[in-house]
This record gives structure tokens, sequence and C-alpha cells, in this order.
């Protein structure tokens, strides 16, 4: 595939995929302020470049939560994964397994936690989970994670109540589509995309529907959705979540050192410095300048991720400098995949992997785990 960097892979998606889907991907809240800093903060980090060093037998390797990983990079959850192409979190699943790094399934993806497990032939990968009112289905849905033999829980916090994303409602976004003239003429103009969903019987939210009490269809489903997202949830939550799940949890939303520290508290295995892609609270700092103060608040007492605007290997390295352990890719394997489905998806991560290691040997490294704040200029993001 002819690409050399993120961007010519979002407008190979933003011209194949339907205008309700890419926006979904390639937007955030009211003003979309925070959502493009999360972006253009990261340009503000300058690299210290050394020179004359050994620049042989470098590597990417490294653990996040203990699990090996060919570079510290994950696939985020995104939501919608099978409408940017048909069986797109199946073909994400794969193209990360390939890559030797972690996927991360959303609760609100298209394909079902067992549609991904029998894609990767049962190896393990993450799901992510929303605490929804209704425990039973919660439960269940854990229990089906734990059975699909995912690895790691990533229970996102910053979902209560959702925040209003404009983009969204002019576009009437539904999965799957309701044909009125507004998504009519959105789909007329990709014929290519119908025809792909064509060979697909995935098109809604199949962890969901036919598995939640009266949820068996689109209306259904709706309605179910618009209620379920539980604003109280609270810290003593995790606790249940983590006793009926009984592996490793990771905390993602955390913008706030705070509440960094109650996390440290719950015993969970790391937490994700995120902003839900500047989707939820617009006004909100970008995620990674959020990142260097959560670091000083817990020190080494638990894992620190983060995630949000990162569109290069360079975007990695300046989170990992800055005092992540490991980075999650949302938007980013997204275009990837509305471009090509998992070639997309291939390149995209071939795209940062190869950025990163090069980035990395200018900056004076050659081991991964060796990158801090020494590999920065004086004025950096503060």
């Amino acid at each position: 595939m002819n690409a050399y960097t993120i961007h010519d892979l979002m407008d190979k998606a933003r011209r194949r995929v339907p205008r309700m889907f890419f926006d979904y991907a390639d937007s955030g809240s009211w003003t979309e302020s925070t959502y493009r800093a999360n972006e253009e903060d990261f340009k503000k980090i300058l690299f210290r470049q050394r020179v004359a060093v050994d620049m042989t037998n470098r590597t990417l390797a490294t653990k996040m939560i203990g699990e090996d990983v060919s570079m510290p990079v994950a696939i985020a959850p995104t939501g919608f994964g099978g409408m940017q192409h048909p069986d797109g979190e199946m073909l994400g699943a794969k193209a990360a397994a390939a890559a030797g790094i972690p996927f991360t399934l959303s609760t609100m993806s298209i394909c079902s936690i067992e549609d991904v497990s029998e894609a990767i032939g049962g190896k393990p990968f993450w799901f992510q989970l929303y605490m929804m009112k209704d425990r039973d289905f919660i439960a269940n849905l854990i229990d089906r994670a734990k059975a699909a033999n995912c690895s790691a829980l990533v229970l996102t916090l910053d979902l209560q109540i959702l925040g209003q994303r404009h983009k969204d409602l002019r576009n009437g976004l539904s999965a799957p589509p309701k044909i009125n003239l507004n998504t009519f003429m959105q789909l007329a103009t990709r014929p290519q995309w119908c025809l792909s969903m064509l060979g697909t019987r995935r098109h809604t939210f199949r962890n969901i529907v036919g598995h939640a009490k009266n949820v068996g269809d689109l209306s259904s489903l709706s309605s179910w959705t618009a209620e379920q997202f539980d604003p109280q949830l609270n810290w003593s939550d995790i606790a249940w979540i983590k006793e009926r799940w009984g592996g490793k949890i990771i905390l993602k939303g955390i913008m706030d050192p705070e509440d960094a520290k109650m996390a440290v508290s719950t015993g969970a295995d790391a937490i994700v410095v995120s902003n839900h892609g500047g989707r939820q609270l617009d006004g909100a700092p970008s995620s990674i300048a959020a990142l260097p103060a959560i670091v000083d608040a817990v020190g080494d007492q638990i894992e620190v991720h983060m995630d949000g605007g990162i569109r290069s290997g360079q975007d990695v390295m300046r989170a990992l400098c800055l005092g992540a352990k490991g980075v999650y890719i949302g938007r980013a394997w997204l275009y990837g995949l509305g471009a090509g489905g998992q070639k997309g998806v291939a390149k995209a991560l071939e795209i940062i992997r190869k950025e990163l290691d090069i980035t990395m040997a200018f900056c004076g490294e050659r081991d991964i785990n060796n990158a801090g704040p020494h590999n920065l200029a004086e004025n950096r993001l503060s």
C-alpha cells in the first residue's frame, strides 16, 4: 500500500469510508479544542539529537503489564471498527497479532468478543469494559472475555455520560446506518464500501445484541444504550469488577494526579492517561500535557500508559521520554483499517514502528527501555 505517514492513510480512509463513520473516528466533542490539542501538543516536545553513537543492534521490544510486546504500542479500544471496514475488529486483531502487539476490543465493537477470538485462533487479546447499570450483563461480559482468553481487562472510567459530538449528531450516526436522505447520500457516494459490507453479517454491536436483556434489534439497542451508561460509577465498583475478573486490570481515562493516586489504591496493574481522544470533556488538557504530573504523582507504584493524539512513531517516543511505559493508537489504526482493511492496519503499525526506531537511533539510544527525559531538549512541554 502506497502510504508513508498516518495522515496518508487518513486521506485514503476519508475517500473510502462514508462520512458518518469517518467523522466518528476523526472528531471530538463540542468545539474539538481538546481533540486538536491532543495532536498539536506533541509538536512542542523537542528531541535531543546525539551523534557519533553506535546505532547497531537496536530493539523496540519491551513489556506492557508483564506481557512481551515487539514495541510499546497497543491498539486502543474504539467503537464502530467494523463500520470502517467489514469485520474491522477481527482484521485489526489479526494485524496486531502479526505485529506482536496487544489488540484491545471495545465493548461497543461491531465484531463480538467471540468473533475476534476465533479470528486470531484463540490467542490472548485485551477487552475494554464500560460499566453499565445492568450488572448481570456486565458480569456475563466479563465471563465471556475470560472464556475468550483475554489477558487483560481495560476498564474505561470517563464515559459515565456521553460528551456531545456535533458531527455524529449531524451525520445521523448509527450501526447499521438508518436510511434517510442524509445517510442515503453519504452511502451513495461510497459504493465500494457498500458492496463490501454485503459480504459480512456483522453490522451491529454484537457484544450487546442477543446478550443484553430485551435487546434483539437496532431499535431496542438504541434505547438500551441511551439509559445504560452508569453515572453512579465510583471507585468502589472497581473492587467488584476486579474480583469478578480475577486477572490483570487497566484503568483508562485518568487525567488528574489525584485520580491516579486513587487508581493505585485499587490494586490495578496499569492506568491509561486519556481524555477519550478529546471526545468527552472539551477544554481539558491534552493527554500528553497531563502525562508528566501523573507520572510524578505515582512514581513506580503503577504502570502508566497513555493515548490521545499519537500519529507517528515520534509521538510514541515523546510519550515514552515523559514516562509512559506504553501508548495506545486509536485513530491511527482506524485510518489504516478504513484505507485498506488488515493490510492498512499493518501499514499503520509499520509506519509507527519505523519512525519510532529511527527516532530512537537519532536520540542516541539502541534499546527503547532506556528512553527518558534525557532524550528531550530543555524546552520540552511542561
